[in-house]
């Protein structure tokens, strides 16, 4: 699996306009900040062969995949690998390190927390309130133990449910368009009664 730099994607997109970039933040991540030129696609919706039938992707030409840091991003190249594409390219350091590359961004209206820092509030949260309660109740601070196991385990196995389960919130989803008011017609008597003067 190949890897590129924020500052080497640039350029890359100077000189090619036609450049698959792939971004698999949640929609409400996507919509605060991200890459101009990137497509949204989110992980937990990421399915490597239709992604690949969809985008028109093949190993011929490279298509670049973009998160937070470079692990979601990651996870979706090696999917893409299993799906048989061997052109997946994972953005290192992710958003984050393009824009400290001063890369051109699209910033949205809506300003969000991170899946990350959701993560963190709602963890931090849940084992202060264990610990807290366990002075009514000692049964409370398995809330607390239970917080920090899955911590643990999310770090030995670089994966999230947490966070996963976070990202399908309302909230960190993109807000549904609103369906176009029609236009206004003539009605079949007004046009009749047009002189045209």
């Amino acid at each position: 699996m190949s890897s590129v730099s924020p500052s080497e994607l640039h350029t890359l997109q100077r000189s090619n306009a036609h450049l698959k970039l792939i971004d698999v933040r949640s929609p409400a991540e996507f919509e605060e900040v991200h890459a101009v030129g990137a497509i949204n696609i989110p992980l937990d919706k990421f399915q490597a062969a239709q992604v690949i039938a969809q985008q028109g992707l093949n190993s011929d030409s490279p298509v670049y995949l973009i998160c937070k840091m470079g692990g979601r991003s990651q996870k979706a190249c090696d999917a893409l690998a299993a799906a048989g594409l061997t052109s997946a390219v994972n953005v290192t350091g992710g958003t984050d390190a393009w824009v400290v590359a001063e890369a051109p961004v699209q910033r949205g209206q809506k300003q969000t927390f991170s899946i990350q820092r959701q993560v963190q509030i709602l963890a931090g949260s849940l084992a202060l309130a264990g610990a807290l309660l366990s002075f009514v109740h000692p049964w409370w601070a398995l809330l607390a133990a239970f917080i920090g196991a899955g911590l643990v385990f999310s770090g030995l196995t670089n994966t999230c449910g947490m966070g996963t389960m976070l990202a399908a919130m309302p909230w960190n989803q993109a807000p549904k368009p609103k369906p176009a008011e029609p236009k206004p017609t003539k009605s079949a008597s007004a046009a009749d009664c047009d002189t045209g003067g």
